[in-house]
């Protein structure tokens, strides 16, 4: 999926659950199509080399408007944090429904979430840099972080229920392991380069879900 028709369909999710009246849908379009011309921007000539009145040059908006949304160019990554809720929130509804395993969800879930960090090395390291080089992205992050893992609760507790996920386990402790096994993974994918971030994912989540779903049935306690 290309990355405007991935956002888009993001920005779907995200108004489904919000319901925005017209105003709030077009401040969130002006919103993300900044978004978008400046991550083109990042990954293209890298983080510090690109300027403000660049990115609002290409998103075709004064500057004067950018800074409506945004309190500086770092916080224009900020905008990654909310497309990542919203994959986790269709992910929680996914499990709320029934309609596939739990483990399947998160599989999902994972590759979701890798793919618009991990377009490549360098950006995923411009991500990276950024969110600990600036104390107010840092802040946001961590709040979208908090955020994103009382749903992941909600999906382990689904999956608890189920008898897909060990029933021993802690929500909270396996939430926690979710996100670091995911930033992990990104974090040294953007190192190496290597094979491709899908591959890296793969064996994440394997390893991931060996140590959360539930024992067999007979296996040795």
């Amino acid at each position: 999926m290309s990355e405007q028709r991935s956002i888009a369909a993001t920005t779907e999710i995200a108004a489904a659950t919000r319901q925005p009246d017209r105003r709030q849908r077009k401040a969130a379009e002006t919103q993300l199509r900044i978004f978008r011309s400046a991550l083109q921007l990042f990954g293209e000539r890298g983080f510090a080399n690109v300027t403000v009145e660049e990115i609002t040059e290409a998103a075709d908006v004064g500057k004067g408007t950018f800074f409506n949304y945004f309190e500086s160019k770092e916080h224009v990554l900020g905008v990654m944090a909310e497309v990542q809720l919203a994959h986790v929130q269709e992910a929680v509804r996914h499990a709320q429904s029934g309609r596939q395993r739990i483990q399947s969800t998160l599989h999902h879930l994972f590759v979701k979430l890798s793919e618009e960090p991990c377009r490549s090395p360098f950006l995923a390291r411009t991500f990276i840099g950024t969110f600990l080089a600036s104390e107010g992205v840092r802040r946001l992050l961590d709040e979208r972080m908090k955020a994103a893992r009382r749903m992941f609760c909600e999906i382990i507790a689904s999956g608890q229920s189920r008898g897909e996920i060990d029933a021993r386990l802690d929500p909270e402790e396996v939430a926690f392991q979710l996100q670091q096994t995911l930033l992990g993974t990104v974090l040294l994918w953007s190192l190496h380069g290597e094979p491709e971030v899908k591959v890296w994912i793969e064996k994440s989540f394997r390893h991931f879900w060996s140590a959360v779903a539930a024992p067999r049935k007979g296996k040795r306690q």
